[in-house]
């Protein structure tokens, strides 16, 4: 009989497939080359040409006819020792440390644990969530020590006095994280071969190109098992592509957004209704996001993308220290909104709420129960492959009604820093001492919203290459039947106009 065991055991082994294969995307190799350099290029640039020293922009900007080099570099803050003060082992020793945080926080509190989406072969990993609760407990000791030590709480100074060494230490583990799961694609099982841990190659991941597979990552879904026995093995298991999207980077926005807020009350003795505002939404966006953690699981980043540099940094650099930029504005100029600044941004945010959450609703009942009372007046296409295609509400409007919603929330971040710029000016105060002050003039009213205002362009373009991927995905699954439907519903995301 132990002959035939095993080879019932052997049986219920997966065999790996033959990976499916995605053309270039970002335009390709060269594409991969400018994000790579460019992007971590342009953080430091936002960081540097939008500050505290001379003001944002710096004014050499704006008088290009008298623009040095030297100039440019005294007004940016630029460090006396060039480069070499960009990295501080004290400073990455630190920001370490609050990855081990998070990490004994995953491996150690309890949590829900999940099934992925089916793979290629047919397994389905496993995943444990518990970001929320990880998340509650940090935010709980910093509220703690805020209580204890107010705005001069170490945290708060040391996040605002290193910020640009913290940037550093972060990028050094979005390269070796990426380095190590590239290196680590290699010893995936070949096609045909047996496949016990579910690992596979990403479908746009294995174009040969190492630059390019780098960059958009092989595996998909790499994981590691930590050494730890007498944790149950979803504890010890760490997606890190998951991990990294939903813990690090996500909760350190949020930290960077209090620490901007500490620094205001430290400059001013106040605390502005703007600054309140913009971070209120932000903090909500990612709590939300946390406490619908297990629905990460459905995304293109999990189900089709493999974890490289791209998904590294932008999990880890982009998310945090782009994210945060208009906080970072609002704690050296300190601006008040009247009561109908605030409530227009109220608007305009409850109006991308009711679009968003009311789509997606919509969309999760009529999957559950098309004849919930809620939904019985959908009309929808009936496809081949047994699935129904809303033509009516929200999903009659546009294909992707929820990416308008999307967008029009993030506008929230961004609107209460109003037309942004400031100047930095020196003057003596009562005391005779020397003083900086941040104001307004005519001539850099508005050019600050290159800054503060970015966000909203990079994510208007993020969601429209989302939405460009989640067509093609579609067009593949549906076939005829999604011309049908897009010759019925033919706007993209904003009725009428896309």
């Amino acid at each position: 009989m132990a002959p035939r065991k095993d080879f019932e055991d052997k049986a219920t082994v997966p065999i790996q497939p033959v990976p499916g294969k995605r053309g270039y995307e970002f335009g390709g190799p060269l594409g991969a080359f400018v994000f790579i350099f460019g992007l971590s290029t342009l953080i430091y640039c936002l960081t540097f040409l939008c500050n505290d020293v001379s003001g944002c922009p710096v004014p050499s900007l704006l008088n290009p006819s008298t623009l040095s080099l030297d100039k440019l570099k005294e007004e940016a803050g630029w460090p006396q020792e060039g480069l070499k003060a960009f990295f501080d082992v004290r400073v990455t020793v630190w920001v370490l440390s609050y990855y081990v945080l998070s990490l004994v926080l995953y491996v150690f509190l309890p949590g829900e644990v999940v099934e992925g989406t089916e793979l290629a072969c047919k397994g389905r990993l496993r995943y444990k969530f518990n970001a929320l609760p990880s998340a509650i407990l940090i935010l709980g000791g910093l509220a703690l020590g805020t209580y204890m030590h107010g705005a001069d709480f170490v945290v708060w100074t040391f996040l605002w006095d290193n910020y640009v060494q913290i940037i550093t230490a972060n990028l050094i583990i979005c390269v070796v994280l990426a380095i190590f799961v590239y290196a680590r694609s290699f010893s995936i099982p070949a096609p045909g071969q047996p496949n016990p841990e579910l690992r596979e190659l990403a479908p746009g991941g294995h174009s040969g190109n190492a630059l390019y597979d780098f960059f958009i990552g092989r595996e998909l879904n790499p994981r590691v098992q930590l050494p730890i026995p007498f944790v149950d093995e979803a504890s010890r298991t760490i997606d890190i592509n998951v991990w990294c999207e939903m813990r690090p980077g996500l909760l350190g926005w949020i930290i960077l957004n209090l620490s901007n807020i500490a620094r205001q009350y430290r400059t001013y003795g106040y605390i502005t209704n703007s600054i309140v505002l913009s971070t209120v939404f932000q903090t909500f966006y990612v709590l939300d996001a946390l406490y619908m953690e297990p629905a990460v699981l459905t995304t293109m980043d999990v189900i089709m993308d493999g974890f490289g540099y791209m998904l590294s940094f932008g999990h880890l650099v982009w998310v945090p220290f782009i994210y945060n930029i208009q906080t970072r504005y609002l704690a050296v100029f300190p601006l008040e909104l009247r009561l109908r600044e605030i409530l227009l941004i109220l608007a305009v945010t409850g109006a991308g709420y009711a679009i968003f959450r009311g789509a997606n609703n919509q969309k999760n009942r009529f999957r559950r129960d098309p004849s919930d009372p809620r939904t019985m007046h959908i009309k929808y296409i009936q496809t081949s492959s047994g699935s129904k295609l809303m033509i009516s509400g929200w999903w009659g409007l546009a294909r992707h009604i929820n990416y308008l919603g999307d967008w029009l929330m993030s506008w929230s971040y961004s609107l209460p820093t109003g037309i942004a710029g400031y100047t930095i000016i020196e003057s003596i105060n009562s005391s005779g001492d020397m003083q900086k002050q941040a104001i307004q003039t005519p001539e850099v009213r508005g050019w600050g919203m290159i800054f503060t205002y970015f966000f909203l362009v990079y994510f208007g373009a993020l969601l429209i290459h989302r939405e460009g991927r989640d067509e093609e995905k579609c067009k593949s699954k549906y076939g005829t039947d999604w011309e049908r439907y897009t010759s019925i519903v033919r706007s993209r995301i904003i009725p009428g106009i896309y």
